[in-house]
């Protein structure tokens, strides 16, 4: 049994498609599906039930893909473990990012850390909140950038910033020109603008609606920050924003930003897998990425 064997039984469990499979591993698709039958054929077992239109796991490749996945995380902590030891300054990293969260906050920390690290290479992984944790949960990521609260338990964090939320509203909204903080509960009858669901900001939004005895007319959703500021502006309803993406232009299309009261906030944090090895590279990244949310956030 070789690694690379376990690799191929874990891409084709995710893209349930041989075809699907051989192009993300970089191979054809004949010598993958030799590979596989191989394998099979050593472990005595069965680990796909394969029909002209689908690739399903059996029992045994559920148990064999899963094994896989933290054999392989397992061998990947080593290589960091040994590159540290050896003071190795050539290294990989897997950042795993929120997408409105990452397009706010790496474009300023990426370069910076680069500059000081040139021979590491970084990885950016970008999933919605609920898929990011599962990815980090396995291993598939080295850090991620993730929003409080966590739903996995078996996940630590490091808190990054306490960032405000604001309102997003047209240029010519009733409310535009306000000087006072903004009562949620004056926003009961309004079209919201929110993200599709599996986004933590969406999550957010729901809830700071129910705590002030609102439920959110949702017309439109997406699942881009750009795309809801833009019908924001367009007039199309109203959405709560992260301060960090309201102070960013993104069109000739601008919303008007307004505080709400209490100045509500969402606390973002760096989180890996608890008793994970976290590399001399990863530590670096995360001291960077505090340094420069010091001098933005």
């Amino acid at each position: 049994m070789e690694l690379r064997q376990l690799q191929y039984a874990i891409q084709i469990a995710i893209e349930r498609n041989f075809s699907r499979a051989a192009e993300k591993l970089h191979i054809a698709q004949p010598s993958l599906s030799q590979q596989l039958s191989k394998l099979e054929k050593e472990i005595g077992v069965l680990l796909f039930q394969r029909s002209t239109n689908s690739v399903e796991l059996t029992h045994a490749g559920s148990l064999f893909v899963e094994k896989s996945q933290k054999i392989l995380d397992m061998v990947e902590q080593l290589k960091k473990e040994m590159e540290d030891i050896s003071q190795m300054k050539k290294g990989r990293l897997v950042v795993g990012s929120m997408p409105i969260t990452g397009s706010t906050i790496l474009p300023f920390v990426v370069p910076v850390f680069q500059a000081a690290y040139p021979d590491i290479e970084i990885t950016l992984v970008e999933e919605t909140s609920s898929n990011l944790e599962t990815l980090t949960m396995n291993g598939q990521t080295d850090i991620s950038l993730l929003s409080l609260p966590l739903r996995e338990d078996s996940l630590v964090y490091e808190t990054l910033l306490e960032e405000e939320i604001v309102l997003a509203v047209p240029p010519l909204h009733r409310l535009a020109a306000s000087k006072e903080p903004i009562r949620i509960e004056q926003l009961e009858k309004e079209a919201f603008i929110a993200l599709k669901k599996g986004q933590g900001f969406r999550k957010l939004t729901l809830d700071l609606c129910q705590k002030a005895g609102i439920t959110p007319n949702i017309v439109f959703e997406s699942s881009n920050m750009e795309t809801v500021q833009s019908l924001v502006a367009a007039g199309m309803g109203i959405g709560f924003v992260p301060y960090l993406i309201s102070k960013r232009s993104f069109s000739e299309l601008s919303p008007i930003h307004l505080t709400l009261e209490g100045r509500p906030t969402r606390t973002l944090v760096i989180a890996y897998r608890k008793g994970r090895y976290i590399s001399k590279a990863a530590e670096a990244f995360v001291s960077t990425m505090k340094e420069v949310m010091r001098t933005i956030g």
